[in-house]
């Protein structure tokens, strides 16, 4: 099923496949130092921000290993795209994804990049019947490690001095959870939320 047929919505986001005209937008974060070492595209300019908005376009299907979903993240309030997140299937038979998501550095600490990654996360076990999804971040990516804490993973590994980056090593940290962990997090969460309303 390609994604192109429905929208996720939560309570300040829509998340939707990306379109030409998102380019202005997606220029403003992609494009970032801070942001840009973490992606899959390079690119430092509007040429290179189009030619990775086309790639992403293109990410709209998860049948297989090897596709990937590429959502743009839309904010309720101004319509405007303010990240994206990527599901992408990495093993039919072991049934895991890799989750991967950027949020424009403007509008961080506000809760938003966990909307996305959470609605991204039961879109993968609910609709395409994962059974793990893990993550990877910056080992001194503080913020990330943080969110996807917060969301339930666990760190399963850390890996130090592993690869040269721009000539210092670089440390990686290694997030998963399996859906039925997710299931009863997300029961916990919503149960929480009842209480304190």
């Amino acid at each position: 099923m390609a994604i192109t047929d429905h929208l996720i919505k939560t309570e300040r986001l829509i998340l939707r496949p990306f379109e030409k005209s998102d380019l202005d937008e997606v220029l403003n974060y992609y494009s970032l130092p801070d942001v840009q070492r973490y992606l899959d595209w390079k690119a430092r300019d509007k040429l290179e921000t189009k030619a990775a908005l086309d790639e992403m376009r293109k990410q709209t299907r998860l049948s297989r290993p090897g596709e990937a979903l590429t959502l743009a993240a839309v904010r309720k309030s101004d319509a405007k795209v303010i990240g994206h997140v990527t599901l992408r299937y990495t093993d039919a038979t072991a049934a895991q994804g890799e989750i991967r998501f950027a949020i424009a550095p403007t509008v961080r600490r506000h809760g938003y990049g966990t909307e996305a990654v959470g609605a991204t996360i039961t879109l993968g076990f609910d609709e395409y019947k994962l059974h793990r999804i893990y993550a990877r971040t910056a080992g001194h990516n503080e913020a990330s490690a943080k969110l996807l804490k917060g969301l339930g993973m666990r760190l399963e590994a850390h890996y130090r001095e592993h690869a040269l980056f721009q000539g210092e090593w670089d440390e990686e940290l290694h997030f998963a959870i399996l859906d039925r962990e997710w299931q009863r997090s997300t029961k916990v969460r919503e149960i929480s939320r009842h209480k304190v309303a």
